[in-house]
């Protein structure tokens, strides 16, 4: 989509959450809520991006790096935020249309945003709102139409009137303006609210009287407009994101056993075929190929790569490592900066000591090896093709296991020559 950008507001403390963390960098499935939203609008082909930013302004640009931010200093209201574009977005005469969303509703589908993207630029309205129908509209604007069922204002909860505040349906808060009518719209208002801010909302009235037409779009949807605003409305996003990571998987021919224990962070890739079950957690930037069995009870996290029909069992945790496929890891094991080749068997309780107090270092175990239950491999190891090793053996550093041998005890020896020929 072109001659468009989205701003984001994402400037709020966020002081429900009892937090430290700015509210737009708390983690959903593994992904700040503030990064959902960015990648929604690329992801549809809206390049431009800003992002409004305020308390702890520094965390959040390190956190979305490349993305524009300007800096709201004192928190004046949406009306206030988004007016802090304004020299950038009218000097860009590639821009026509904003797309103006809050950075704490992480659960806006890249659908629903095109969908108001095109009402309102089919219609050539000067804003066109997203809204919903609610039988308990507490804690939301009120969507105010004339007898003609034409918008005509958007009321703030605060400012409601009895009368107006038993109207069911509610502004969402997202919208998309034309650029010339966001602007005029934002110099006519005034903080003459209870809370004496500038409400972005104000500028919908404005238009309105001066004849622009103001549309809108309405979603059933209620998952799609959660705010995120205190730990239990955290919690509650959490529940929909996982439900849909975990749809989208089994939709590519995962089977999951129990998605309600069964926790899959956004950016891990399974494939077809492989049997995911309960209380397996797999973590982000996590790879698993075809036809493999993880869990129950197991931990994939950042960095772990799963060749094809490999055996991941209960209690089994793998971090920085990639596994050759047909390889087998069944029980109370930790693999950790370790490379394992294809038809690999790691026996029960093995640990790879991939950290010295200082540094972490690598581990190789080549194809056909036998690792012995028990084993401790103490980082950098390599054991060889075929090599195997004795139950509760002690591989320690730089020890190599040279392939087809076995070694044995406690430090790990080589057996001798005549038994390593039988």
């Amino acid at each position: 989509m072109k001659n468009i950008t989205t701003i984001i507001l994402a400037a709020g403390e966020g002081t429900r959450m009892k937090s430290s963390l700015p509210k737009v960098l708390h983690n959903i499935c593994g992904k700040p809520m503030l990064e959902y939203l960015i990648d929604n609008v690329k992801s549809i082909g809206i390049d431009k991006v800003i992002v409004i930013v305020g308390h702890k302004a520094g965390l959040v640009k390190k956190e979305i790096c490349g993305i524009k931010c300007i800096k709201q200093s004192k928190l004046l209201g949406t009306g206030d935020a988004v007016s802090k574009t304004r020299s950038i977005l009218l000097k860009d005469n590639n821009i026509d249309n904003v797309l103006v969303l809050y950075g704490d509703t992480p659960l806006l589908s890249q659908d629903i945003i095109k969908k108001l993207i095109e009402k309102h630029v089919s219609s050539s309205a000067g804003a066109t709102l997203l809204t919903a129908q609610l039988k308990n509209p507490t804690g939301y604007g009120r969507i105010i139409r004339s007898s003609g069922k034409k918008i005509v204002k958007i009321v703030e909860e605060l400012d409601a009137s009895i009368y107006e505040k038993v109207i069911e349906e509610i502004n969402v808060g997202v919208y998309c303006f034309n650029k010339r009518a966001l602007f005029y719209g934002l110099e006519k208002i005034k903080p003459d609210n209870k809370k004496e801010e500038y409400y972005l909302t104000d500028t919908i009235e404005v238009l309105t009287k001066s004849n622009i037409l103001v549309e809108s779009v309405t979603t059933n949807d209620a998952e799609e407009f959660l705010g995120v605003n205190t730990r239990a409305e955290l919690g509650k996003a959490e529940l929909v994101m996982r439900k849909r990571i975990l749809d989208k998987i089994m939709d590519g021919g995962v089977t999951v056993i129990d998605p309600n224990n069964t926790y899959i962070e956004h950016d891990a890739k399974i494939k077809k075929d492989t049997i995911i079950y309960p209380y397996t957690f797999i973590e982000n930037n996590v790879k698993i190929g075809s036809n493999c069995s993880i869990g129950p009870f197991a931990r994939l996290r950042p960095g772990t790569i799963i060749g094809d029909s490999v055996g991941i069992g209960n209690f089994v945790e793998i971090v920085r490592s990639s596994i050759g496929q047909e390889t087998k890891i069944r029980h109370q094991c930790y693999i950790g900066d370790t490379v394992i080749g294809k038809n690999v068997n790691i026996g029960a309780g093995t640990i790879v000591a991939n950290y010295d107090g200082k540094e972490k270092h690598k581990t190789v175990i080549e194809d056909n090896a036998f690792i012995g239950t028990g084993t401790i491999l103490i980082a950098p190891v390599r054991v060889g093709k075929g090599a195997v090793t004795g139950a509760g053996s002690v591989v320690t550093k730089n020890k190599n296991v040279p392939a087809g041998t076995t070694v044995v005890g406690i430090p790990a020896r080589l057996l001798n020559k005549k038994n390593n020929k039988s």
